[in-house]
């Protein structure tokens, strides 16, 4: 059950690119919520570039800063809340994808990395399509 302080979600802003912290925790915990995890947290990390081109070649091993990255942890603290993981954004390379909607594309980028994080995924047509009408639907934002 919902106690109020559920879903609950952590933002850490280490870029200087001014951002709408709360509506984009508002998205994340939206999304948490429409996915049936009303007693779970994330965490919402908002970076410069070359700390994400760091996490992308440790991580994945690919060169270069992208837009968002997931770390799915899925666990359970001692209050039983789920723990579903951390969301890690770069605004410049996300203002680079959609120069005329930044405020868009980080909403978008908001509920695709939380779908990530409960094991959505875009590998294939069907699986694609599922997650893009989930992540427009909590954004509010069409994917192009």
């Amino acid at each position: 059950m919902d106690d109020g302080d559920h879903p609950r979600v952590l933002i850490s802003n280490r870029q200087d690119l001014p951002l709408d912290e709360d509506g984009l925790g508002e998205v994340a915990r939206e999304t948490l919520r429409r996915e049936g995890l009303a007693r779970a947290e994330l965490s919402l990390s908002f970076v410069e570039e070359d700390e994400i081109a760091d996490l992308h070649q440790r991580y994945l091993d690919e060169p270069g800063p992208t837009d968002v990255l997931s770390f799915p942890l899925d666990d359970v603290d001692e209050e039983g809340v789920r723990i579903v993981g951390d969301v890690v954004i770069a605004p410049r390379v996300a203002a680079r994808n959609n120069p005329n909607d930044l405020e868009g594309e980080l909403r978008l980028l908001v509920a695709h990395g939380t779908l990530h994080l409960l094991g959505y995924d875009h590998d294939g047509d069907g699986a694609r399509t599922r997650m893009w009408e989930r992540q427009e639907r909590y954004s509010g934002v069409r994917a192009p």
